[in-house]
């Protein structure tokens, strides 16, 4: 499968619809200025990062918002979502997401490592076994090439929103994402094993902040969920008891049409659009452009 590079086209304007229910047909909008970027981060593997951001960024484009997803994950598993594992296996470091950690590459064509997916809206830096190499325990370590990802989004004006989804650690792909992303969202199972280690999570938020100030901690994002399950309720119930407004309303359920969808390689939002996991995933995707919004009134005001 050969993937290309993207045709830049122009960001289309916002269309602002006041409904708290985003339908099927609908074209909302927020008027983001500038691009926002969002890193889905958690030490702990198996709660749902690669998935949640492979679905948000389909729900995302639906709504008309040009996305731009970074695999930071040497695992490549979102890259693997839309394009398969023998594609992105023959990726080499000069188009893969791996450029950026590499200090002998030079910055001549960003657009080399930017590829297109099938769907118009979605553009995705990705990555493979490349990128395990730079992926050190010692981030601090890296220099200036902390800056790297950053730089790169910078650069990226014709996008709305940048999904950024990262390995299971806090290493130093992680902690790049963090300098770079202006939000970080926090994917974590409603059980003991999920819940385990949110601690060293929120301190490495705080270590970041002194390079990225800017940096702002969304919500935890309840995924894998199962209403059935009495542990599950009881989990959910003492996340929001520890951490209030700073859980996301919306969750992102253990429901079959998520995982039917990877396996054809289509966000859910284009697989089956009017299933609930479609539903759920366009409620969250205005949840958390709405707090955005909040949360940077707040910041002006204060």
């Amino acid at each position: 499968m050969k993937i290309f590079n993207p045709n830049v086209s122009p960001k289309q304007q916002p269309n602002h619809e006041s409904n708290r229910e985003v339908t099927e047909n609908c074209q909302w909008q927020s008027p983001l200025q500038p691009t926002q970027t969002f890193c889905l981060i958690n030490q702990k593997g198996g709660v749902g990062k690669s998935s949640s951001c492979f679905h948000l960024a389909g729900a995302y484009a639906e709504l008309g918002h040009r996305v731009l997803i970074i695999d930071v994950d040497p695992q490549g598993s979102i890259s693997q979502g839309f394009f398969g594992s023998s594609a992105v296996e023959e990726l080499t470091t000069s188009n893969s997401v791996s450029a950026l950690f590499d200090e002998s590459w030079q910055f001549s064509d960003w657009g080399s490592l930017i590829h297109k997916t099938r769907f118009d809206r979605i553009h995705i830096c990705p990555a493979n076994q490349t990128l395990a190499q730079y992926n050190s325990p010692t981030p601090e370590d890296a220099g200036m090439l902390q800056y790297a990802l950053r730089e790169f989004i910078e650069e990226q004006v014709d996008y709305d929103i940048v999904l950024i989804d990262c390995p299971p650690n806090l290493y130093r792909c992680t902690w790049t994402a963090m300098i770079a992303a202006d939000w970080v969202i926090i994917p974590v199972t409603p059980e003991d094993f999920g819940t385990q280690g949110l601690r060293a999570v929120h301190q490495a938020i705080e270590n970041a902040r002194v390079l990225n100030p800017a940096l702002r901690r969304l919500g935890h994002l309840v995924t894998r969920s199962d209403g059935r399950l009495l542990v599950h309720k009881l989990y959910e119930r003492r996340l929001r008891m520890l951490y209030g407004e700073y859980v996301l309303q919306n969750l992102m359920p253990e429901l079959s049409a998520f995982k039917v969808a990877v396996a054809n390689r289509k966000p859910v939002q284009y697989h089956e659009p009017k299933c609930r996991a479609a539903r759920l995933t366009r409620n969250l995707c205005r949840e958390i452009l709405d707090r955005t919004d909040v949360k940077t009134q707040r910041r002006r005001v204060a």
